[in-house]
């Protein structure tokens, strides 16, 4: 992969991370388009991922700074709460990440006729998400944060938006739009950062180990990072305007143009 190939794909994946279109739907499809193999794939998602991560703290660092506050309060206040709830969403996640890791590597070898069925799948859940008309509670309970972690747990395919399915998911269940935003974003920290902090240790994203250059990863690091950044304050607008059915058409058509392209 060259260092050019690697800003385009970083730059795609920082917008695409936060909008409900599946950041690793689109990254397969731009691996096909570039000849990355699975591996290849797979370490430089993992890269781009963290990238965004550390974009999602920077926009939400208020957030984030609030919620390390109440927690060292050692008191079960409101910001406590919110940490258990987000540490109970990754729960699912978790066990997808440690039982099945094999599994999740190979689905993101499986091309793009999986990817286009996903982003159909994705662009449906938005319409769902759209015309519903639950009744809004205050908050996130957690059984709600638990059923959320679980949609997130699902989106491991490709194509499948982890952003908008577990959006969809929250406002399924009666929460405020930007609420779940939020906690969207918030719950995706420890796993991909703790993916990330794995692969790193075990030399995963070594030369040897991936066949990327240092170089083309580092270019795909602040790509997504930068884009990521604008991408996420963009999305926590949209939510709250309730404009997520643009992205189902969107997604819709990708995903034909996938699953055709797969079939030729």
């Amino acid at each position: 992969m060259s260092w050019l190939e690697a800003l385009i794909l970083g730059i795609v994946q920082g917008l695409t991370e936060f909008l409900p279109v599946s950041s690793s739907g689109h990254l397969t499809i731009e691996s096909e388009i570039f000849g990355m193999s699975g591996e290849e794939n797979l370490t430089f998602a993992i890269a781009v991922h963290a990238a965004t991560v550390l974009s999602t703290i920077v926009v939400l660092r208020k957030e984030v700074g609030v919620l390390f506050r109440g927690l060292f309060s050692f008191k079960w206040n409101e910001e406590t709460k919110m940490v258990c709830k987000i540490l109970l969403s990754m729960i699912p996640v978790g066990i997808v990440g440690i039982f099945f890791k094999k599994q999740v590597e190979a689905i993101f070898g499986s091309g793009l006729l999986l990817v286009g069925c996903m982003l159909i799948i994705t662009a449906i859940l938005l319409a769902f998400a759209y015309y519903a008309k639950p009744r809004m509670k205050k908050e996130i309970s957690f059984k709600d944060a638990f059923i959320i972690g679980i949609s997130q747990a699902c989106a491991i395919f490709p194509g499948l938006s982890r952003s908008g399915t577990t959006i969809t998911t929250g406002i399924l269940l009666g929460n405020q739009k930007e609420q779940v935003a939020k906690f969207s974003f918030l719950m995706a920290i420890i796993p991909i950062l703790g993916e990330a902090f794995l692969d790193l240790i075990k030399g995963d994203f070594s030369a040897d180990a991936s066949g990327i250059s240092a170089v083309s990863l580092i270019v795909g690091f602040l790509a997504a990072f930068i884009f990521g950044c604008i991408a996420c304050k963009w999305m926590i607008n949209l939510v709250a305007k309730g404009k997520l059915i643009y992205f189902s058409y969107y997604c819709v058509i990708v995903g034909l143009i996938a699953i055709i392209y797969s079939l030729i």
